[in-house]
């Protein structure tokens, strides 16, 4: 956290009103017009900041202040529209919001990479696409039409499922929190990275993102065990016709899962637990399908094995034995499993755009980068932990919000 030039503080308490919920968008009006016209103020400067920091080799001190606080306001009122704090901001984008941004101080910066700023930002603005949806950016500060998921992204799909939780319950689940959160924390570095504000390019690594984040001890998790970022640069160019067989096999096997999970959806819901061969299989067969990603999406280097076995791959997926579940729950699965199936959509996005950038970055570098990596991962975490419940493995829904796994 202390090396991130751009950082996002939290101190929100995952309370909400039911009515300032459901009625969020118009709440929120007033706020996305000023940040519009702001938008616009902040466009001139941030072309007179880059001209001034082309020359002098570093921002100026009155410009860099108000393109921090435009970045900061902006970060306010997304948090708020989109679920991640309940407190109107205050206009003047000054401290002290739940989801606050802190930006370092002016320093000096390349001449090079300022005079090639918008061309270095390309990467980080397709990845944000995926963060916030293809229409949504900090300088686009529009109101969305329809739903507040109609924007879609990690960001829109959170809010969109924390909004019927925050009607009915009054409080947003932490997950969700923290997925917003996430978003927002790379959404702050990009625009602080593209308006000259800083240097540092955004990082999306979910475990530096916000912190601390939660230690959660669930039924599947997921264990980074190799710590090497190294990539053959071959086996990088050709990894989709080497990941070929695996593909056919993941296909056959994801067949016969498929039946073997609707007979353990049976047994489950007579004997109250997933348990016995069924389980098993299952089981295998998420690992299987975790390593193959891994390996197709550059999240892992190694050629990873044909049987899914525990512990053989630098990707792990540990599946607990089965427990008891609720038998109500089992009955209708297919029902509840599609909130997280909608989630898990948007995380594949994330992790196709995450292997895209770090094809690119793996052939000229011969490094997967870490931040890309570690997103790609917590994006396959969940999609494992969403099959898992659906498949009636486990009866624990998957956590959307960047988490630990406890040390084994």
């Amino acid at each position: 956290m202390n090396e991130r030039a751009v950082r996002l503080t939290i101190s929100d308490d995952l309370r909400r009103g039911h009515g300032s919920v459901f009625f969020r968008l118009w709440f929120a009006l007033p706020f996305l017009l000023w940040l519009a016209l702001w938008a616009v103020f902040a466009f001139f400067v941030a072309v007179f900041n880059w001209a001034v920091t082309l020359v002098m080799g570093r921002p100026d001190e009155s410009l860099h202040r108000n393109l921090r606080r435009f970045v900061r306001y902006a970060t306010h009122v997304y948090a708020y529209l989109y679920l991640g704090a309940e407190p109107l901001p205050a206009f003047n984008g000054r401290r002290g919001y739940p989801i606050d941004v802190e930006i370092e101080p002016p320093r000096r910066q390349s001449r090079w990479t300022v005079l090639f700023r918008l061309v270095l930002a390309i990467p980080g603005l397709i990845l944000l696409s995926v963060f916030v949806g293809p229409g949504l950016s900090y300088m686009e500060a529009v109101a969305p039409s329809g739903n507040i998921a109609s924007v879609g992204g990690l960001l829109g799909i959170a809010a969109f499922l924390g909004w019927f939780v925050g009607v009915a319950r009054g409080r947003m689940p932490r997950g969700l929190r923290d997925l917003v959160a996430y978003a927002l924390s790379y959404g702050a570095q990009l625009w602080a990275y593209l308006l000259v504000v800083t240097d540092r390019y955004p990082s999306a690594d979910p475990l530096t993102a916000i912190g601390p984040l939660p230690v959660r001890d669930d039924d599947l998790q997921l264990h980074v065990r190799d710590g090497d970022l190294r990539r053959s640069r071959l086996t990088v160019f050709f990894r989709l016709l080497l990941a070929f067989p695996h593909l056919v096999w993941l296909t056959l096997w994801g067949i016969a899962a498929l039946l073997v999970a609707v007979a353990n959806w049976l047994a489950t819901l007579i004997s109250g637990s997933s348990s016995g061969g069924a389980h098993r299989f299952l089981a295998a067969y998420l690992r299987y399908q975790l390593h193959v990603t891994s390996y197709l999406y550059l999240i892992a280097n190694p050629f990873p094995g044909f049987a899914g076995a525990e512990g053989s791959y630098p990707i792990e997926l540990r599946v607990a034995e089965g427990t008891t579940q609720n038998r109500w729950a089992v009955l209708f699965r297919a029902v509840l499993a599609i909130p997280a199936f909608l989630l898990a959509s948007a995380y594949g996005s994330l992790v196709f755009v995450v292997a895209v950038l770090g094809w690119f970055a793996a052939l000229f570098t011969g490094r997967m980068p870490e931040g890309l990596r570690n997103a790609g991962a917590q994006a396959l975490r969940y999609s494992a932990q969403a099959y898992g419940y659906f498949f009636v493995v486990t009866g624990a829904y998957p956590y959307s919000g960047p988490c630990l796994a406890p040390e084994r």
